[in-house]
This record gives structure tokens, C-alpha cells and sequence, in this order.
């Protein structure tokens, strides 16, 4: 479990008919008014990533967020940073609902947006209980790229 990309993000289930591909990046040469970031978290509750992710997208001062997009699961161990976490099995909810509500809260309370998208399944997409956030903001009008 300690292999993991911090650039790579993938999704598959039964429920998909065809395949999907979807390739986000930052090119040097881009001009637009749309960046795109990456952190990785290291457990459910790391916001220090996310945080340094949003400052260098310049959100809250000259851009604001327009999509997140996030792996997450509840860490194999049943602990996060040492304490036991309560994201298991649920007679009606599996452990990865858990988990996404818990990571799109944090995630959420970090943004200040309710709009976004947490994939559960994060298995080697980073370190277990964490994973990878993708952020896209857009500059703010009459705000000049720096």
C-alpha cells in the first residue's frame, strides 16, 4: 500500500458501459483563465495540502475554486493519526460512503463549497486513508497572471 501515484487518479466499476478517459493538466505555455493544482493528503483529516494547494491556485485572492475532485477511503488500519476512526461497515452504508462524506466535509469546510466530487476506491492513488486532490480555479476578472 505504500506504492501510490501522486499525479494519477482512476475510477472503475460495473455501472460504466464504455470507457472514459479524461486527462487534466497545466501546460507553462497556458494563458487562460482556468489552473489546475494537486495535493496529496495523507490521511482524512490533512488539510495542510489542500491549504498550500489553494494558495498557490491564488483562491480567496485572485481566483475562486470551480471544481474539486478527490479520491478518498477509510484507512485499513482503522486509525487516523493514531486514533481509531468510526468510517466502517454499516448495516445499511459501506466504509467508502463513510469515508467520502467525511473527506467532502473537510474538503468543503477548506473551500467553502459544498460542490465537489469525492471518488471513493483510492486503493494505491495514495497513502492508505488519504488520497489525491485535484483543484481548478478560475483567475479572477481584471486579475493578471503572475
Amino acid at each position: 500500500m505504500s506504492l501510490y501515484s501522486a499525479r494519477a487518479s482512476t475510477s472503475a466499476g460495473i455501472e460504466l458501459m464504455g470507457h472514459e478517459i479524461l486527462v487534466l493538466g497545466m501546460s507553462p505555455r497556458w494563458r487562460g483563465p482556468l489552473a489546475i493544482g494537486r495535493a496529496v493528503m495523507r490521511d482524512a483529516i490533512d488539510a495542510a495540502p489542500v491549504r498550500a494547494l489553494m494558495e498557490r491556485l491564488g483562491v480567496g485572492t485572485s481566483a475562486d475554486v470551480v471544481a474539486v475532485l478527490a479520491k478518498a477511503q477509510a484507512s485499513r488500519t482503522g486509525l487516523v493519526r493514531g486514533r481509531r476512526h468510526t468510517m466502517d461497515e454499516d448495516s445499511d452504508l459501506a466504509a467508502t460512503r463513510h469515508a467520502r462524506a467525511f473527506i467532502r466535509g473537510v474538503l468543503a469546510g477548506l473551500v467553502g463549497t459544498t460542490e465537489l466530487f469525492v471518488s471513493g476506491g483510492a486503493e494505491h492513488q495514495g497513502p492508505d486513508g488519504g488520497g489525491p486532490v485535484a483543484m481548478i480555479a478560475r483567475r479572477r476578472a481584471g486579475v493578471s497572471e503572475t
